[in-house]
């Protein structure tokens, strides 16, 4: 903007200095044209500069004469930018007179070249001024992009720490506020996140003492049918609890896991087993991985056994790489679940369970820094792929 404005500037000082120029010439021009005219008229002798029918004037301004008009044109004249004003004289002759334009020219000119000089000087100090001006804006935005970026991720302990949101005697700019807000967003966030974390593992504790006195008094019922769904219900709670407690612990950001090196197709194969379900391992190429074993077969058996759950048969888990799939038949995931991930506590279509199976397979996966995405076959059935990390694992 302030460029543009210098280069308005300029244009318009240019038109109003050449405008006022030409005017003052063209004045004096007619003036002379005028007192021309009636020495003409008198029979005196034409003064320096006036003459009837004169060499070099424009043909325009003769033809305009001849017509019985009046009429100023700038042109040059033996090589000197001349005014000339010219005018009807009898028996078809033209009256013209000629006013050095020279000194008027190279005012204009001077006057364009110290525009161009000052504007040019103006809009390199302005560009300069104003890239620094902007650098220092645009990277604090950057770090605070940088920042949000962070919590996005998961990172609550980020902080944008402007300084000048710290400083109450220094201005505070926009930027500033933007910061600000962030940082109180995230500190907010931060706090109700934890405040939920610890609600979640208090309430897990808690739940386990009862829990182990129900589950031994469950085995002293006697046999029977309603005793089968005691103890059920008792061992699906007991899950759930130990769940709530496993979700607890991934939500602290503080689990690490134990690497060992193990091979993927095998470890795949353990996995069904102790499923007990009636699951295809297919081996398309083998790799040995460093990863933890249990966190693995944790993330497998949950996905083997959400496909059974709330998919249909043939499941089918695929070991190509470092990457496995999971995939049913059935009617496949939610599209929430597809575009947002998995949400505990939260399930459609009327199925049954907490959704906090998929939540704590994502959750372990991401301690074995591994991807865990979920998308719909095109011909139907839910797919889950895992995707270990490349440094880690060795073609077999």
């Amino acid at each position: 903007m302030c460029c543009a404005l210098a280069a308005l500037l300029g244009v318009l000082v240019h038109v109003q200095v050449t405008d006022q120029t030409v005017g003052q010439a063209r004045d004096l021009a007619l003036s002379r044209l005028t007192d021309a005219t009636a020495a003409y008229e008198a029979g005196d002798t034409l003064l320096p500069g006036a003459g009837v029918d004169p060499e070099g004037l424009p043909q325009p301004l003769r033809k305009l004469a001849l017509a019985g008009r009046r009429g100023t044109m700038v042109a040059d004249h033996r090589g000197q930018p001349t005014m000339w004003a010219a005018g009807p004289a009898d028996g078809g002759h033209t009256l013209a007179v000629a006013v050095d334009y020279g000194q008027q020219a190279r005012t204009i000119e001077g006057l364009d070249s110290a525009i161009l000089w000052s504007s040019g000087l103006a809009i390199g100090a302005t560009l300069l001024v104003g890239a620094f001006a902007v650098t220092r804006v645009t990277r604090r935005l950057h770090a605070t992009a940088l920042v949000a970026r962070r919590i996005t991720a998961g990172d609550l302990d980020a902080r944008v720490d402007d300084p000048r949101t710290k400083d109450a005697s220094r201005p505070q700019d926009e930027v500033a506020a933007v910061a600000a807000a962030l940082d109180s967003m995230a500190a907010s966030l931060q706090g109700k996140l934890l405040a939920e974390q610890r609600f979640t593992a208090d309430v897990a504790h808690e739940l386990r003492t009862p829990l182990t006195g129900l589950h031994a008094a469950a085995e002293l019922l006697p046999q029977g049918r309603p005793t089968e769904l005691v103890r059920d219900r008792v061992a699906a709670l007991r899950t759930l609890t130990e769940d709530l407690l496993e979700i607890s612990r991934l939500d602290t950001g503080r689990e690490r896991g134990e690497l060992d090196t193990e091979d993927l197709g095998a470890l795949a194969e353990r996995v069904v087993r102790a499923s007990g379900t009636d699951t295809e391992v297919r081996l398309v190429r083998d790799a040995r991985v460093e990863t933890d074993r249990r966190r693995l077969e944790r993330v497998l058996g949950n996905l083997v056994s959400n496909a059974h759950r709330h998919g249909r048969a043939p499941v089918v888990l695929t070991v190509d790489g470092p990457r496995v799939t999971v995939r049913d038949h059935g009617d496949g995931f939610p599209e929430y679940l597809v575009a947002h991930g998995p949400q505990r506590f939260r399930t459609e279509g009327g199925a049954k369970g907490h959704g906090l199976g998929l939540t704590i397979a994502v959750g372990q996966a991401e301690v074995l820094g591994a991807r865990l995405t979920f998308t719909n076959a095109p011909e139907g059935g839910a797919v889950a792929t895992l995707v270990l990390p490349e440094e880690r694992a060795q073609s077999a």
